[in-house]
């Protein structure tokens, strides 16, 4: 997985068929889809539940791309090397989830993945300047995380434009997840951000029998940040 700051659509499964995850990920990769977003839930540090690590480890096979997990969970060191284990590229934590986020992403890369570092909205991108040297991925909220179909949280887009300044030339992605579509991406994408998920824009109207609707709301997003 090298680094490039090109734009980058990761559809959420969160927003897919759950009885077709294998389908659902062949389908939004055949239409354009460049890394496959995970969103990992246990209830506690957020209001909802979703995926373990052997949902993730059920779909690698039919991830072509990247698989890029992201863990709203706490405690999160417990869980590393199992996600790692069921195939994460990028493994995403929270600095909010707990007190050692440094150890947290020093054990992220030792377990072989790619470092992510997500902030909720109201966490300053200021506090992840210390760690930024082993981040490889910086993901800002632009929703409370626990649920998709969340407005966009506009105030953000001040805090990508900070976080962009922060990391200068370090090769660090910045992430926007909640409330992605053509309307919201191009200001996130103005202020430096390169990695977009969206759940229900990208999924909204299509099918494993339909597929095609999949590929116009992904080019409808990548035509207005272009």
């Amino acid at each position: 997985m090298t680094f490039d700051r090109s734009i980058k659509i990761a559809p959420s499964i969160l927003s897919a068929d759950f009885a077709n995850f294998g389908q659902e990920i062949q389908a939004i990769e055949a239409q354009g889809a460049d890394w496959v977003h995970v969103d990992v839930m246990d209830g506690h540090f957020v209001p909802n539940l979703t995926f373990g690590p052997a949902l993730c480890k059920a779909i690698r096979p039919h991830i072509k791309t990247v698989m890029d997990v992201h863990l709203m969970i706490s405690p999160v060191d417990p869980y590393i090397d199992a996600y790692a284990q069921a195939g994460a590229d990028v493994l995403t934590a929270h600095l909010e989830a707990g007190p050692h986020t440094h150890r947290t992403l020093q054990a992220i890369r030792a377990a072989g993945c790619k470092a992510g570092l997500a902030l909720n909205p109201g966490t300053p991108v200021e506090a992840a300047a210390p760690l930024l040297g082993l981040c490889d991925l910086v993901c800002v909220m632009t929703v409370n995380p626990g649920f998709g179909g969340q407005s966009f949280i506009h105030s953000q887009v001040d805090q990508v434009r900070r976080l962009r300044a922060l990391i200068g030339d370090r090769p660090v992605h910045i992430e926007i997840d909640g409330g992605v579509d053509p309307s919201t991406a191009p200001a996130v994408v103005a202020a430096g951000a390169n990695v977009l998920v969206a759940g229900s824009a990208v999924f909204r109207g299509g099918s494993v029998a339909d597929p095609a609707p999949y590929g116009t709301n992904m080019r409808a997003i990548r035509d207005a940040v272009a």
